[in-house]
């Protein structure tokens, strides 16, 4: 990191003292008080650095419980290892008893596309590779539906598709599903069209994703 770009961040939290931090005290005493966090909703985004998943919501410091990863995967249920994405999904879900898990996708999403594409930029066997290989699966829906598409379709396809993927794989953890059953855990798919500014729901009934209106 350069030494400009250290002042710029370091600029930025003065800004962040002097005017949010300043505005907000009451809720950061409240906060850390003793109690803890009691966020009600989990969400699994994107590493990439236009989507922050507190800033498409709007929400506050404490009301969400964010996982981000290269293309906001889930994996399967998996015993043994070392597993970060799956740690912080049972935390959230066990320990602070959420009562939402959404996977939150987009557009453009560079992982999904060295998924979709082969991306030379991304090595084969690489720590990309392997892990955007969870959503494997879902790539070949896609091009055993959409093959005859462009890229940037089949690109799309697969950010819709690897939500899907990453749906059911939260489903395959066994606190998950029981959270689901015994306290009506709401598990949820959502794309952010980065270019509209628009969100989309995943309806598992109708097999589809739906505008969300607001």
């Amino acid at each position: 990191m350069s030494k400009k770009e250290i002042l710029r961040l370091m600029a930025g939290f003065r800004r962040f003292r002097e005017k949010y931090f300043a505005n907000e005290h009451p809720l950061y005493q409240r906060l850390s008080s003793g109690t803890g966090q009691a966020p009600k909703t989990l969400i699994i985004g994107c590493s990439d650095s236009r989507v922050d998943p507190a800033i498409i919501t709007s929400a506050s410091p404490g009301e969400l419980f964010i996982v981000r990863n290269v293309a906001n995967l889930v994996p399967p249920y998996e015993k043994g290892g070392v597993h970060g994405v799956s740690a912080a999904i049972e935390f959230a879900v066990v320990n602070l008893k959420v009562e939402n898990v959404i996977v939150l996708g987009h557009r453009q999403c560079g992982g999904i596309r060295a998924l979709m594409l082969n991306d030379q930029q991304v090595q084969s066997n690489s720590f990309v590779d392997n892990w955007v290989g969870i959503a494997k699966e879902a790539k070949k829906r896609v091009f055993e539906k959409y093959g005859h598409e462009t890229e940037e379709n089949l690109c799309r396809h697969g950010e819709l598709e690897s939500i899907i993927t990453s749906l059911n794989n939260l489903k395959s953890f066994p606190f998950v599903d029981a959270a689901i059953k015994e306290r009506d855990l709401a598990v949820m798919g959502i794309y952010f069209d980065l270019e509209q500014g628009q969100l989309l729901e995943y309806d598992d009934k109708a097999d589809t994703f739906k505008n969300i209106e607001v």
